[in-house]
């Protein structure tokens, strides 16, 4: 649209040349934040935007990157596969060229052929589903978390050489994350020749899992593995414990959540958990550490440090590309490896990372958690 020359245009001068000014200062470079921002699985979203906030305070502090202030901009998906293409396509029409996110597996899988085929840079804290790179051969999706066939041997490692069950239920919500960690948890058992007595899925967002608990009862299975998020585990738990089901549980990181304690009450003690290695208690991230706490935000959650991690690398990308390009920042951190709070991180040609550790922690009533020694 052409803005004519008027005398009102000419009163209006000074206002618009401050305004430009204005504009001009506050040119940034932005950062979708993508996940659940309501629904059941908020607080994943929140512990995202944590991680991504604390990094752009820091980075910005220091100058920012190439003389421009980092901005986050948060778009809630609901951890909703459907919804993944229309935030995808909100952050491309919006001309926003890096997201950190999405938060969930499924979500994650339905947008990042948007993402890659317009040349938008995607770092996903948390997505651990193989599927989200397997035979893609995206250029601009990466991770800073490790995938579920590193996580499911992990935990069948664990379940194998400490637990040493005679034999496991394995139950699942039918969904891209937690059906693909259950069945890599199940394969990893049957090859050392642990009986798998039942493998079953429930449906999410049920509010009873009697049926499935008196299945778990019969199935003389003194081990249950659940893959899945923290709000069908917590009724899993209490509902189980109701009905004097007596057998340990464990899951991956996607109940790994302090609200899974107002759900399951007493019966969330001694969780079994696979989670990212705590980042916290390295020396070197102190400082890291008492920024996150200076804002009353919890650094010790799943994906707090991950997420700070994918905001670091798109950072030190852009640094080491020398221009706001993200295909050439994809290409830069593909070729690089990145310093973070998670370690010094470097990315396989399909976007994943070359190492990554999970360990395994019990989980405790009052809602702290303890490495499983």
């Amino acid at each position: 649209m052409k803005i004519r020359f008027t005398p009102v245009a000419a009163a209006l001068g000074l206002a618009a040349g401050v305004f430009m000014s204005a504009g001009a200062m506050a040119d940034t470079i932005k950062i979708a934040v993508a996940g659940p921002f309501t629904g059941a699985l908020t607080q994943y979203g929140a512990m995202v935007k944590e991680g991504v906030d604390t990094a752009i305070e820091q980075i910005n502090a220091s100058g920012g990157v190439l003389g421009k202030q980092l901005e986050a901009v948060t778009i809630d998906d609901g951890c909703e596969p459907k919804q993944g293409p229309v935030v995808a396509n909100r952050v491309v029409n919006d001309k926003i060229h890096y997201v950190v996110g999405h938060v969930c597996s499924g979500a994650t899988i339905a947008a990042t052929d948007i993402y890659n085929n317009e040349g938008v840079l995607m770092v996903t804290p948390s997505a651990t589903s193989p599927a989200v790179t397997d035979g893609k051969n995206y250029d601009t999706i990466l991770r800073t978390i490790g995938r579920d066939d590193q996580q499911g041997p992990a935990a069948a490692k664990f379940i194998i050489e400490k637990i040493k069950p005679q034999q496991v239920a394995i139950l699942h919500d039918k969904q891209s994350y937690g059906q693909g960690i259950a069945s890599s948890v199940k394969s990893e058992l049957e090859k050392a020749g642990v009986k798998v007595a039942l493998f079953e899925g429930i449906n999410a967002g049920d509010s009873d899992y009697s049926a499935v608990i008196t299945k778990l009862k019969s199935s003389g299975a003194d081990f249950v593995y659940y893959g899945g998020y923290h709000p069908e585990m917590g009724l899993l738990l209490r509902q189980g414990s109701e009905q004097g089901l007596k057998t340990k549980f464990m899951g991956p990181e996607g109940v790994g959540n302090p609200d899974i304690n107002a759900i399951a009450g007493a019966a969330v003690e001694g969780l079994l958990v696979t989670l990212p290695a705590d980042f916290t208690q390295d020396a070197s991230n102190a400082a890291i550490v008492k920024a996150f706490k200076d804002k009353k935000r919890d650094p010790g959650g799943a994906f707090q440090l991950t997420a700070y991690s994918a905001t670091k690398a798109i950072a030190d990308g852009i640094k080491g590309a020398g221009k706001d390009d993200p295909v050439k920042v994809a290409e830069y951190l593909h070729a690089n490896s990145v310093e973070t709070p998670i370690g010094k991180i470097s990315w396989n040609k399909q976007g994943d990372l070359n190492d990554f550790k999970f360990d395994i922690f019990n989980w405790h009533k009052d809602g702290s958690k303890t490495v499983y020694k």
